[in-house]
């Protein structure tokens, strides 16, 4: 079948074709998709999982593109990028937000209404789709320390509605990578505070951020998941890695913990360094680190 096909079988949906997914991700890397959708309703998110189940077209679902590596092959099929989704709107204590909304703006709402349990959030680039994918966090706080539940659709094309406890949350994990069900959306419940203490703490937090993280140059944020027992930026950092580069690859003389790129990276260079840190730190200090970072997609 045809890809040209989707555009007349979806009019209303946001389309185009053999689109690099560098446009999109924020390392800046990342091959072509065969098709790149944007539906801006859970409606037409339900119809083209639909028509791609039953066209057995390849489907690949993401957010924005935050802390993920596309290969630089690129992804075969339709990608799904949910960042028109992002309606947000607020019932008292409580928070709903669509998978593509970001966390930043979720949390700056939060601030509108007083409400306190996501300055934590205020500097991750993330969506809530990916938030929620992998329990992001920072800074002491987690997604799961306060969402109530998640709205979903499943593969085979089901909306459900998950809890807390069903939603399976461990460190950067949730049951969602596991069961490649699609997030819609999601709430939060929080508890009233004061304006002037929670805008205090998200300024405390931004500037925490902008002093320590390089966030002058591209990159998939945290690359690596905590080690237990380590940290892997001074892991990285004691083995004297920091401004090591491979092609447009390096890593941030700022951060141990980022790989940035500084002009013209791709993604090969971007797994090579990863490869390349995880040799090295088993090497010098016997440790395994576990990419944070999601990497998808063709060689």
């Amino acid at each position: 079948m045809k890809y040209q096909e989707i555009a007349q079988q979806f009019p209303e949906v946001e389309i185009y074709f053999n689109d690099a997914l560098a446009n999109y991700s924020h390392t800046k890397t990342g091959g072509p998709a065969d098709v790149i959708a944007l539906p801006s309703s859970p409606k037409e998110v339900k119809e083209i999982v639909d028509w791609a189940r039953a066209n057995e077209v390849p489907l690949t679902i993401l957010g924005n593109l935050s802390n993920l590596i596309v290969r630089d092959g690129g992804i075969e099929g339709i990608v799904m990028i949910l960042t028109n989704m992002n309606h947000i709107e607020v019932v008292e204590d409580v928070i709903y937000a669509e998978s593509g909304a970001a966390l930043i703006d979720v949390s700056k709402t939060a601030l509108q209404h007083d409400l306190t349990g996501l300055e934590f959030a205020c500097g991750i680039p993330g969506s809530i789709g990916g938030a929620v994918f992998m329990n992001a966090g920072a800074y002491g706080g987690e997604v799961k320390d306060v969402i109530v539940q998640v709205d979903i659709l499943t593969r085979a094309g089901e909306l459900k509605t998950l809890d807390n406890e069903a939603s399976a949350f461990t460190y950067r994990h949730s049951i969602y990578q596991e069961t490649g069900d699609i997030i819609l959306g999601a709430s939060f419940k929080l508890l009233k505070g004061e304006s002037a203490l929670i805008r205090s703490e998200m300024k405390r937090l931004t500037d925490l951020r902008q002093s320590k993280q390089p966030l002058e140059y591209p990159s998939c944020g945290s690359v690596f998941k905590r080690p237990v027992g380590h940290f892997t930026g001074q892991l990285i950092q004691e083995a004297g890695l920091q401004g090591h580069r491979i092609g447009g690859a390096e890593i941030s003389k700022k951060h141990a913990g980022f790989i940035i790129n500084v002009g013209g990276a791709t993604a090969t260079d971007y797994t090579q360094m990863i490869a390349f840190i995880q040799a090295e730190i088993k090497e010098r200090f016997d440790v395994d680190l576990e990419p944070e970072v999601r990497i998808i997609g063709h060689d």
